[in-house]
């Protein structure tokens, strides 16, 4: 699964490296133990609202981690939708639609998962690129509109989004079974084709995305609680 991740690349940075035009909303302060349930930046391709017809254009927006479809009664529902299986996610209701239309990608220096050893304590690592680049997630949002909001008031729809796993190799599988879905430079911008709403195909890209070649090292049990952050996070445990 992916339950946490680091953030700390700029949003000039993210702007250049995802080749955003158009930046939305205020800009975040750098992350080291992004969390569930809480804010994070981004990449997604859509129309301005404000102008019918627009074509659509690459947008840094801030979303809420956790999934509330547009048929919820409760957003609390997000909570248990921080990740999608990429086995399924062409399937299942919850998550077909946006897989269709709605389709993003989250920047990221990389994520922590937690080994279980054989006394059943958990150790965290944080799984990284060897070379140091950002990591892009594949991701899907939807929009949920709040029934307490008027149709007029323009913080009624919220923004959320959820990271797709799959199956880890077998050289990060000793850590965990799931891993992020990560889509490489090469193949970002299929992703988040707007024209692209054809879930067969979906489907082929989702299958044609290679397993990631990634670093992991121990860090420090700091990172289990959501209230720290910092650079110290990533570093090794001493």
């Amino acid at each position: 699964m992916c339950g946490r991740y680091a953030r700390s690349r700029s949003e000039g940075e993210l702007v250049e490296l995802f080749d955003v035009g158009e930046v939305v909303g205020q800009p975040l302060a750098p992350s080291w133990n992004v969390a569930p349930t809480q804010r994070a930046r981004a990449v997604l391709e859509r129309a301005p609202q404000d102008e019918p017809g627009a074509a659509p254009g690459r947008q840094l927006r801030t979303l809420r981690w956790g999934l509330v479809p547009a048929w919820a009664k409760d957003v609390k529902i997000g909570n248990r939708m921080i990740n999608a299986r990429v086995e399924t996610v062409t399937e299942k209701p919850a998550y077909k639609r946006a897989a269709s239309r709605r389709r993003l990608l989250v920047p990221a220096d990389g994520y922590y998962e937690w080994q279980v050893r054989e006394d059943r304590t958990k150790v965290p690592h944080f799984l990284h690129d060897p070379d140091g680049e950002v990591l892009a997630f594949a991701g899907l949002y939807e929009l949920w509109p709040d029934p307490a909001k008027a149709e007029d008031d323009p913080d009624r729809w919220l923004w959320t989004f959820t990271v797709i796993t799959t199956r880890a190799s077998d050289a990060l599988g000793h850590i965990h079974d799931r891993t992020p879905l990560v889509v490489p430079p090469d193949m970002r911008d299929d992703w988040l084709d707007p024209d692209l709403t054809d879930l067969e195909l979906v489907r082929q890209v989702l299958d044609a995305v290679p397993e990631p070649r990634l670093a992991s090292r121990e860090v420090s049990t700091a990172v289990n609680s959501p209230r720290n952050d910092g650079p110290d996070l990533v570093e090794a445990a001493g």
